[in-house]
Order: C-alpha cells, then structure tokens, then sequence
C-alpha cells in the first residue's frame, strides 16, 4: 500500500489517533478520523483530513454510515486502524460489572463494529490493511487492571482470528501493544510518574504507518510490543 492511499482511523480526536492521522497525512495518505465527540478545527489540521464526528462506535449504523461517508469521499477504504477505547481502573471486588462492561465496549466492542463496517470497502482494494491498538497491559495485568487487560487481550485475539478469516482475501489484520502513552491525559491521571520511558504518540505513529505500509506485506496475525520511550529516537 502506497501512502496515496486512503486510511479511517477511529478514535481519531485523540492524542494517538491525531498523531497517526497527521503522521499519515503528512505520508501522503487521505485520511478520515472518526471521533466519538465533537470534531476539531478543520484549520488544525492538514487539507487531506477529513473529521466525521459524534459517531458512536459500538453502534452498527452509525459505524456503516461514517465508514460510507469516508468511502464516498475517499472514492474508497484502504486501511483501518482501531484506536477507539478507553482505560478504567477497577480491582474485582469493586463495582466491578460497571468497569468490564465499559471497557468491553469502549476497546473491544468498537474494534469489532468498526472492523465490520470497513471490511466491504477493504475487499475492494488490494493489499488493504487493519491494524488495532492493543496494550501490553493484555499481556500480564496488574491490580485493578483486570477489565482494562481482559479487553485489550480481546483485540489480540480478534486480531489473530481477523487474519486467519481474511489471509486469502489480501487483507493483513496486525496490532501494537504499547506500554503507557505519553498523552496529557496520561500526565494529568499519574502526576508523580517516571515518564521517561513513556512511549511517544508520534514513535507509536511510525509503527502503525509500518504495519500500514508495503514493508509489512508478509507480516498477518501479529501483535508487536511498543514499550520504549524518547530514548529509542537516540
């Protein structure tokens, strides 16, 4: 896939989801960012992003309209990337039900919807790409992060059954696994945190624009940790 390609990336507004929108758009791409607030400044952003936003992502209806809307102005979807979700901590014995449910909806429900929604555009176009944002959280939880890690474990798997279901159809379906994000919210929530080995939005970026791209082409199925921080630019 050329960067003259076409990419929709949800959860769009965000700190990651804008970095990787820029970083593509500045690669040449087209780019939708779907949100599920209001969209930001066309101004603040480069000529070839398009916002669509108050899309509710665990809707069915509403993903198939925005991803339409994105088709119809793209002239096609070449790539998805699932950046949608949320964190919540909650330990077990807490209000617990409250804590899985959102975060099933909010990281893995999504995924799964907006996936749904973009695949009859993706089999229109060759070598065309998912990637999902996953965390190594999914790998070894800690206290409280049960909810949050179980979701994030659900986008690996729907990953690894996403490329099994589509390997014949040219589509690569991959995931990155980043540990904490250097966003502001992440700096307003841990105050008192060592962010050195953060990992940088715009470092997550050029991975997502590697599994986005032609070097990629043989890699399916895979879930790449991302977990250095401004160290790894040195």
């Amino acid at each position: 896939m050329a960067f003259s390609s076409s990419i929709v990336i949800t959860g769009g507004f965000g700190a990651l989801g804008s970095a990787i929108g820029i970083a593509a758009a500045q690669a040449g791409a087209r780019v939708c960012l779907i949100g599920h607030g209001a969209a930001p400044a066309a101004a603040t952003l480069p000529a070839n992003v398009l916002c669509i936003g108050g899309v509710d992502l665990t809707d069915t209806q509403a993903a198939n309209a925005a991803l339409q809307q994105a088709a119809q102005a793209f002239g096609g979807v070449d790539a998805l990337v699932n950046v949608a979700g949320g964190f919540q901590w909650q330990t077990t014995s807490g209000d617990a039900f409250d804590a899985w449910d959102r975060m099933y909806s909010m990281n893995l429900k999504t995924a799964v919807v907006a996936s749904r929604a973009a695949l009859p555009w993706l089999r229109q176009r060759p070598a065309a790409r998912i990637v999902n944002v996953g965390a190594m959280a999914a790998l070894s939880a800690t206290a409280g992060m049960g909810a949050y890690a179980a979701s994030k474990a659900g986008v690996i798997k729907l990953t690894e059954a996403l490329a099994a279901e589509l390997a014949d159809e040219g589509i690569n379906v991959n995931a990155v696994l980043p540990s904490i994000i250097d966003t502001p919210q992440n700096r307003r929530d841990m105050p008192d945190a060592d962010t050195r080995n953060w990992v940088r939005a715009q470092d997550l970026a050029r991975v997502v624009l590697f599994f986005l791209g032609p070097d990629s082409a043989a890699v399916t199925g895979a879930a790449l940790p991302v977990t250095l921080g401004p160290r790894a630019a040195r």
